[in-house]
């Protein structure tokens, strides 16, 4: 069903494209000439071409509100997938909150008392300023 309305809606797009290069920009529709009254003289192309945009325009737009919702009903996601969650240090694996002063992003290469000095890990990086 989804993949009909988005193939309905791409062929009412480049319709919505053409009718809308087919307007002069002073509103004379397709320029032709033609008898002052009438379907196809410079104002009655104008106003079907207006009323076509018109027309075009709000199927567009309602097509693309109903998408949004089938997609969104559609595909959403009943569980959150943590298969791709990072390892967590042992401390914030029980639950408990990171120290005051300890990077809960650094694991435990950082110590307490000591986070604005670089890591006793052997690791020789210039730690960021506070």
């Amino acid at each position: 069903m989804f993949t009909f309305l988005l193939v309905v809606q791409a062929i009412i797009g480049a319709i919505l494209v053409t009718v809308i290069l087919m307007q002069r920009s002073e509103g004379g529709g397709l320029g032709m000439g033609g008898s002052p009254s009438g379907f196809m003289s410079a104002r009655g192309a104008a106003d079907f071409l207006t009323r076509s945009t018109t027309i075009l325009a709000t199927l567009f737009v309602g097509l693309s509100i109903v998408m949004a919702v089938i997609a969104s009903v559609k595909h959403a996601p009943s569980t959150i997938d943590t298969s791709l969650s990072k390892t967590q240090t042992p401390a914030a694996a029980n639950g408990a909150p990171p120290m005051a002063g300890q990077d809960p992003l650094a694991g435990a290469a950082q110590s307490v008392g000591n986070s604005a000095a670089p890591a006793a890990t052997g690791n020789q990086t210039v730690p960021l300023a506070n």
